[in-house]
């Protein structure tokens, strides 16, 4: 691993991965205020300097205002190796656990570090909540008793929607 020249790294232009203005705003953010972790996690080029994982990070590094960025080369894949990490290196293969982010973490922050939650507006006194869903929507219920409030929030976490129990 190295630093080098951020201008000494060449974008993949066949790289199948994008990213929306707005996540890619925070991803700047993201750099700006934890750029250790790029030297914990940094861009991986092959033999020509053509990024294979990390394209969207050097872009993001370019837009802050790095000069220069942590690289691994990758140097001994064959072509079609470096093809099958530019599409590995993107998949996600787990999922998150929502019950554990809503009574562990701090959703704010996790909104803030790019993590897309998930988001909800129910009407209280529906029976099944899935068709109330409404992305950007973040609401707080109270309700009358323990029981009421038990009974709606595994409701809500047996949907798979991201909830903190507050107690009464």
């Amino acid at each position: 691993m190295e630093l080098l020249k951020i201008n000494s790294i060449k974008s993949n232009l066949k790289n199948p991965r994008f990213i929306k203005d707005y996540k890619f705003k925070k991803l700047v953010k993201s750099i700006k205020d934890f750029p250790e972790m790029l030297k914990i996690r940094p861009i991986v080029v092959n033999n020509n300097m053509v990024v294979l994982g990390g394209n969207m990070r050097l872009k993001a590094c370019k837009e802050a205002g790095l000069k220069e960025v942590w690289v691994l080369k990758a140097d001994n894949l064959t072509e079609q190796q470096q093809r099958e990490f530019v599409v590995k290196d993107n998949v996600g293969f787990g999922e998150w656990d929502w019950d554990i982010f809503a009574n562990e973490w701090d959703i704010d922050k996790l909104k803030e570090w790019g993590l897309d939650v998930p988001k909800f507006d129910i009407d209280e006194n529906a029976e099944d909540f899935s068709d109330k869903i409404n992305d950007g929507f973040r609401i707080e219920i109270e309700l009358d008793s323990e029981e009421e409030q038990e009974k709606l929030y595994n409701n809500l976490i047996n949907k798979g929607y991201i909830c903190r129990l507050l107690t009464l």
